[in-house]
Order: C-alpha cells, then structure tokens, then sequence
C-alpha cells in the first residue's frame, strides 16, 4: 500500500517557505520574514539566540519571545527544520529529509542529500519488518586529520 499523506513539495528556496506559510495560512509578518529570510541567507544551523543576535544586528528590531514563538511555528509546520541537542536546540533552513555531516572540531552541522542502494534498504526492510519510506543519517568527523592524536 503506497504512503497516502498528501505529497507536499519540497522547500528550496526562500520563495518556497513563503509559499508554503501562505498555503498553511500561517500569516507572514515582519518578524517571521526577517527569519526566514535570515535563514535563508546564512545556509547553516543556528540557535534561538544566534538568529535573536544576527538580527537585532542587522537593525532588524525583533524580541526574544517572538523569535521562539516565531520558530516554535515555522519548525511545527515544516518550514524550517529544528535539530534537539544536548545543547539546546538548531535551526536550518532545509525541512525535507535529508543527513548530516556533523564536524566534531568546528561544531559544523553540513546538510547532504544520501541516497542509499536499494539492496540496502531491503536488507533493512527485511531485518526490521518496516517498509522504509524516508531516512535522515548523521555522520561524524574532523575537518583535519586527527590519527596522530590517536596513535600519542
């Protein structure tokens, strides 16, 4: 039995979250334009506070709580994606699914789009009895080579 949720279109552009916020009917104000358009223009993952203080630099006038609320909704409908760390929460501006690349020495969370072999995916269905119809996977490393580390 094919997956019967509605199919919704993936966002790639600034253009496409606005889009998508006038077809939920979520209303467009100031301040979530401000973000979207923030997250947009800084294509990584930032925190409530980082997006609060990249703002108001920008003269962008916005509060503490309307950052949250504003994220709170933008993240529960989809639009943007939230990543929970144990450090507090990310925001990133691609919402549909896709990997990671976390750098352990930068902090540095990279979006890449991984496709699988089909083989695997069925070796996966078959061990766990779940059809697979979409897979996020985080990856873990070092920009610089850290083996001498490893061998002192």
């Amino acid at each position: 039995m094919q997956n019967e949720a509605a199919v919704v279109k993936p966002i790639r552009s600034l253009e496409d979250a606005l889009n998508q916020c006038q077809t939920l009917g979520m209303r467009l104000s100031r301040q979530r334009r401000f973000i979207l358009e923030l997250l947009w223009q800084a294509q990584e993952h930032l925190s409530a506070r980082e997006i609060y203080d990249r703002l108001n630099q920008q003269g962008k006038g916005i509060g503490h709580t309307s950052v949250y609320q504003n994220l709170e909704a933008l993240s529960s409908q989809g639009i943007i994606e939230c990543i929970e760390r144990s450090d507090g929460r990310l925001y990133g501006n691609i919402s549909d699914a896709h990997s990671h690349v976390n750098c352990l020495d930068t902090d540095q969370i990279i979006d890449v789009y991984v496709k699988l072999p089909e083989d695997l995916l069925e070796q996966i269905e078959q061990q766990t009895g779940v059809r697979i119809t979409e897979y996020r996977i985080d990856f873990y490393g070092y920009r610089e080579d850290k083996s001498h580390e490893r061998s002192a």
